[in-house]
């Protein structure tokens, strides 16, 4: 388990000579390598980034722009995560040709589809290992297989956002080249991010400066931010198969409470049960999200870099779910401190919702 650090251990420039420089620089390396222990992973092919979108976005144009003789062709879906999505379209923009594939209602990529969409020059597929918005797990090894039989050359970049600290994370196994986290989803603070990129697969960097991380991500590390993350993933890593038992519980638990006012279960029955995602017919999303909020239950629409634009979840729309559906959805989400008397109190706060606004209904 990874040790916190001193607070004189972390104030100096991991890059300067003097004593302070050292013990930052030693507190960073302590930090990759409780990461990488937990990752199964090698240090070196660890980076400390801001968030998850400024892991996505090194990690697909860094490596597009560094291995240009692959091909300009890119594979991926459009149930990503804004991040890979706006970063796809600057791509397109710039060039690029991208295909996406068709999602069936349980947010699965067609297979079939993408056997018969790699091509000799598709440089890099990328994919969201769980759906942020619905919990949908990816079918990482049957992935790797249909790529392996095609084009051994396309490199595999994906979205581990949701399933760090909840899903075993081995990556040396995974098979992948790519892999993108962020560290507040585990807990940690806002304002680390975490790339991973397999030895050997060439990425160029976004921000240059000092050279510093092996050159990709230059500016001066924060050995505060990477303690934090270090010790987040290690608490997660610990608790985790404990932690997805007690989760899949008190989702059923919520789901069941529930069941009186028929919402539609939108999140696949295999799904992560860190989140569920549900639509309530008779309440716009927006209604049920602010009357929750009155109680100090706060949850979703759509993703939150999304959610002040007002839109319908394109996730869901991609999934085929009915847009009048999709316009009632909320996403409830778990995490691994979460109890029985918190899904209670959400249970008891939604049927007092529906008492309340039937009432006013009726009266109507």
């Amino acid at each position: 388990m990874y040790e916190s650090l001193q607070s004189d251990d972390g104030f100096g420039n991991p890059g300067s000579l003097h004593r302070l420089g050292v013990l930052a620089e030693k507190s960073l390396k302590a930090s990759l390598l409780s990461i990488s222990s937990s990752l199964q992973t090698k240090t070196n092919e660890l980076y400390f980034t801001s968030c998850g979108s400024e892991s996505i976005n090194t990690a697909v144009q860094g490596f597009l722009h560094a291995n240009p003789r692959l091909g300009k062709h890119i594979i991926s879906t459009r149930t990503e995560h804004k991040a890979s999505l706006e970063t796809l379209r600057y791509l397109e923009d710039s060039g690029y040709e991208v295909s996406y594939l068709r999602v069936d209602r349980n947010g699965q990529p067609d297979l079939h589809q993408l056997e018969q969409t790699i091509r000799k020059d598709t440089a890099l597929i990328t994919l969201t290992h769980v759906n942020n918005e619905t919990g949908a797990v990816l079918p990482v090894a049957d992935i790797l297989a249909v790529r392996n039989r095609t084009n051994a050359q396309t490199r595999i970049h994906l979205d581990c956002v949701q399933s760090l600290g909840k899903l075993p994370m081995r990556l040396s196994n995974l098979g992948i080249d790519m892999a993108s986290f962020s560290g507040h989803k585990v807990h940690s603070v806002k304002g680390i991010g975490l790339l991973y990129v397999r030895e050997g697969c060439k990425v160029h960097p976004l921000i240059y400066g000092g050279g510093q991380q092996n050159g990709l991500r230059s500016g001066t590390e924060s050995p505060y931010l990477a303690g934090a993350l270090a010790l987040a993933i290690s608490l997660a890593e610990i608790d985790r198969d404990a932690a997805l038992v007690r989760v899949t519980m008190l989702k059923k638990q919520l789901i069941e409470a529930l069941a009186d006012l028929s919402p539609s279960i939108l999140s696949p029955e295999n799904a992560l049960p860190y989140i569920v995602n549900l639509s309530f017919a008779s309440f716009s999303a927006e209604t049920m999200l602010h009357a929750l909020e009155e109680q100090d239950i706060y949850v979703s629409t759509v993703s939150a870099c999304s959610s002040k634009n007002r839109k319908v979840s394109h996730v869901l729309l991609e999934m085929g779910v009915e847009p009048d559906v999709a316009r009632n959805a909320v996403r409830i989400s778990f995490s691994r401190f979460s109890t029985a008397q918190e899904v209670a109190a959400v249970s008891a706060a939604i049927h007092q919702i529906f008492s309340k606004y039937s009432t006013k209904r009726g009266r109507s």
